[in-house]
C-alpha cells in the first residue's frame, strides 16, 4: 500500500512540476486547505451540538439543575481517557501549539491533531466545559495544512503559509468572518502579509466561509440590529469603555496565568481533574450562565434580555430586581475566566475566544447600565454590549484589528465601526501597559521562542546553534610540546588549537598568531609545553544559548571564532562567517512569507 501511495505521489509531483509553477500550486493548495479547515469547523460545531442534545436528552428535568454540577467533570474525564488510550500523546491548546510549531518545529504539527482536538473539544464543551471551539478548530485546520505541506514536500516558507491559510480558514468558518480571519492570521499568528501570501490567504478564508455557509447557513453568528448609530456625544463613553475593557483584559490574563501556574504544579492528573472539575461544577451550579461556550447568553445580552443570568439558577426569583442583575453581571464577568481556567486545568480542551466574547458583552452591558442608572446619560446598552466584545478581544489577544473586524463581521454591525475602533484601541493601549504579551504569546515569549513581525529576530530564532558548530579543529593535550603544535599546524588549516584534557575538559586554546615566531625556533620544540602557551578565552558559547545570545557574544568579544563548551567539555567552535552565511540562507528560506 505504501509503495502504491509513494508511486501516486511521485506522479503527482512530476505532473505539478510540469504544469504548475510555485505560485499556481500554492494557490490550488490554499483552496484545498481552506476547504479542509471549513469542513473541520462544520464537523466540530455539529459534533458539539449533537453532544449537547444527547446530554440534555439523557437528563430529566427533575435533576437538571443538580446534574450540572457533575456534567463538566464527566466530559473532561471522557476527554482525558480519549487522550490517554487513543491519542496517547499530549493534546496542546490550539493556537499556542500552532505558534510553537512555527517557531520550533518548522511548521510540523502532530498528526493526531487531524482528529484529536475535534473529539476532545466536543466532549469538553458538549458537557459544559466553559471554553470555546476556535482553538481546537484552528489546531485541526493547521494539522491538515501541515500534513499537506509534508505530503507535497513544501519548503519552510510555503509550509508556514499553509498553516496561516489553515488558521484563516478555520477562523473564517467557525465565526463566518472572512475578513477578520485574515487579520487574525496577521495579528495573532504573526504571518507577514505580503503580495505572495495575500492571494492564498484570501482564497483559503473565502473557501472556508463558503463551506461554512453551505452546511451551517449564512446567518451571522450574533444577529444585531443597529437602532442608534454613533453620535459624537457618546465618544467619551466609548473611550471610557475601552479603558474599562483594558483593565478587565488585564484581569483575564493575570487570572488565567495564575490558575494555570497552580495546576502546573499538580503533577497528578486525578487531583487536577478532581479540583478543576469540582470547582467548575460548583461555579456552573451557582451561575449556570457560565455553562459551555455561552453563545446563547451572548445573543440574549445583545438583545437586552438579561434572563440568561437567572435561568436555571438559585437566583431565579430575583429576576425582576435590577440590583440582582447588576450583581450577577459582575459575578459572571469575574468568574468566567476562573471557570475557563479550571476547565483547562482539569484537562479539558478548548479555546479562549468564546470566554473573551462572553466577558466582553457583559462588560459592555454592565458599563451601559451603570451609566444609565447613575443618571449620567441615557446610552444604548445593546451598542455598548457589542462594542465591549471588541474591547476584550483587543485586550486579551493584543489584537485590536481582529477585535474590530471580528465583531463587525459576526454581528453585521459595520455602522458602529468608529466606536469599535475607539474602544478597541484604548483597551489595547491599557493592556499593553500591564501585560506586554497576550495569553497566546506570553509562554513562548518567556522561553524566547516567539516569532514576531521582526524578520531579523525571527531569522535568528529559527537558526539552531548546534547546526553551526564546527569540529574540524586539531585538539592538543596540555602536556603536548611545541613540536606537537607544529605538526598540528602542518596538518590543519585552522589557526586556533583547543587544549583539552583526557576527559574532554577544555582548559585553554592556542592561537597561531601567538606562536608564529616560536615555531621557527627548533631549539624550543621539545622544551616549551602547550600549557605555557595556552590561554582561556573570556567568551564561549553554550549549545543551549539562543542565537541572540550568540550574536551578542560575537559583538562583545570582537572575535571571529568562539569555543562551544558544555559543562566544561569541549564541543567545537562557531565562526562569525558561518553564522553570517547561515543567516543569509535563512533569510532566503523565509522570504515572501
Amino acid at each position: 500500500m505504501s509503495k502504491v501511495r509513494q508511486h501516486i505521489l511521485v506522479r503527482m509531483h512530476r505532473w505539478r512540476l510540469k504544469h504548475l509553477g510555485e505560485r499556481g500550486f500554492i494557490t490550488v493548495l490554499s483552496i484545498v486547505v481552506g476547504l479542509l479547515a471549513g469542513i473541520a469547523a462544520v464537523i466540530i460545531k455539529n459534533t458539539v451540538r449533537i453532544t449537547e442534545q444527547l446530554v440534555h436528552h439523557l437528563i430529566s428535568n427533575e435533576v437538571q439543575n443538580y446534574i450540572y454540577f457533575a456534567l463538566p467533570v464527566v466530559g473532561i474525564l471522557l476527554a482525558i481517557l480519549f487522550i490517554k488510550f487513543v491519542v496517547r500523546s499530549q493534546v496542546r491548546h490550539g493556537i499556542p501549539n500552532v505558534l510553537h510549531s512555527i517557531s520550533k518545529r518548522k511548521g510540523k504539527v502532530s498528526t493526531h491533531n487531524l482528529f484529536s482536538s475535534v473529539v476532545t473539544a466536543s466532549l469538553t464543551v458538549g458537557f459544559g466545559g466553559s471554553v470555546g471551539l476556535e482553538g481546537p478548530t484552528v489546531a485541526t485546520g493547521t494539522a491538515w495544512g501541515s500534513w499537506m505541506a509534508k505530503v507535497f514536500r513544501l519548503n519552510y516558507k510555503n509550509t508556514i503559509l499553509m498553516l496561516a491559510c489553515a488558521c484563516a480558514g478555520a477562523m473564517a468558518a467557525i465565526f463566518k468572518a472572512p475578513i477578520a480571519a485574515i487579520v487574525f492570521a496577521v495579528e495573532v499568528i504573526m504571518i507577514d502579509l505580503t503580495v505572495f501570501s495575500l492571494v492564498p490567504l484570501l482564497l483559503a478564508s473565502s473557501t472556508a466561509v463558503v463551506t461554512s455557509y453551505l452546511f451551517l447557513g449564512q446567518n451571522v453568528l450574533y444577529p444585531f440590529k443597529v437602532i442608534e448609530t454613533f453620535t459624537l456625544v457618546d465618544l467619551p463613553f466609548y473611550i471610557l469603555l475601552g479603558i474599562v475593557s483594558g483593565f478587565v483584559s488585564v484581569y483575564f490574563t493575570k487570572v488565567y496565568l495564575f490558575v494555570g501556574d497552580i495546576f502546573e504544579k499538580l503533577k497528578n492528573n486525578r487531583i487536577r481533574l478532581l479540583i478543576g472539575g469540582t470547582g467548575l461544577g460548583a461555579l456552573i451550579f451557582f451561575f449556570p450562565a457560565l455553562y459551555g461556550e455561552g453563545y446563547e447568553s451572548i445573543n440574549e445580552c445583545l438583545s437586552g434580555d438579561l434572563n440568561y443570568l437567572f435561568d436555571n439558577s438559585l437566583f431565579y426569583s430575583l429576576r425582576e430586581e435590577m440590583w440582582a442583575a447588576l450583581a450577577l453581571i459582575v459575578a459572571v464577568i469575574l468568574l468566567k475566566i476562573v471557570a475557563t481556567s479550571l476547565t483547562f486545568g482539569a484537562g479539558g480542551v478548548g479555546g479562549i475566544f468564546a470566554p473573551t466574547l462572553f466577558m466582553g458583552v457583559n462588560t459592555g452591558m454592565l458599563f451601559a447600565l451603570l451609566v444609565k442608572r447613575m443618571g449620567i446619560k441615557d446610552i444604548n446598552e445593546n451598542n455598548f454590549a457589542l462594542i465591549g466584545m471588541a474591547g476584550l478581544i483587543a485586550g486579551v489577544l493584543h489584537a485590536p484589528l481582529t477585535g474590530i473586524f471580528l465583531i463587525a463581521d459576526i454581528s453585521g454591525g459595520y455602522q458602529l465601526f468608529v466606536p469599535l475602533m475607539i474602544t478597541a484601541t484604548f483597551a489595547y493601549l491599557i493592556v499593553r501597559t500591564f501585560t506586554p504579551n497576550s495569553v497566546y504569546h506570553i509562554q513562548l515569549a518567556k522561553r524566547k521562542e516567539l516569532l514576531t513581525h521582526d524578520k531579523d529576530a525571527n531569522v535568528l530564532q529559527l537558526m539552531e546553534v548546534k547546526k553551526l558548530i564546527e569540529t574540524d579543529f586539531e585538539v592538543l593535550a596540555p602536556d603536548a610540546t611545541l613540536r606537537d603544535l607544529t605538526m598540528a599546524i602542518s596538518r590543519n588549516h585552522r589557526n586556533l588549537f583547543p587544549v583539552v584534557e583526557a576527559d574532554g575538559t577544555m582548559v585553554g586554546m592556542v592561537k597561531m598568531d601567538d606562536v608564529r615566531e616560536m615555531i621557527f625556533n627548533h631549539e624550543l620544540y621539545d622544551t616549551v609545553k602547550i600549557r605555557e602557551l595556552m590561554y582561556m578565552p573570556e567568551y564561549h558559547i553554550d549549545p543551549d544559548d539562543s542565537m541572540e545570545v550568540v550574536t551578542s557574544k560575537f559583538e562583545s568579544s570582537g572575535r571571529y571564532n568562539l569555543a562551544v563548551i558544555e559543562d566544561g567539555k569541549y564541543i567545537g567552535f562557531i565562526s562569525r562567517a558561518r553564522v553570517f552565511t547561515r543567516y543569509r540562507k535563512q533569510i532566503i528560506d523565509v522570504s515572501h512569507v
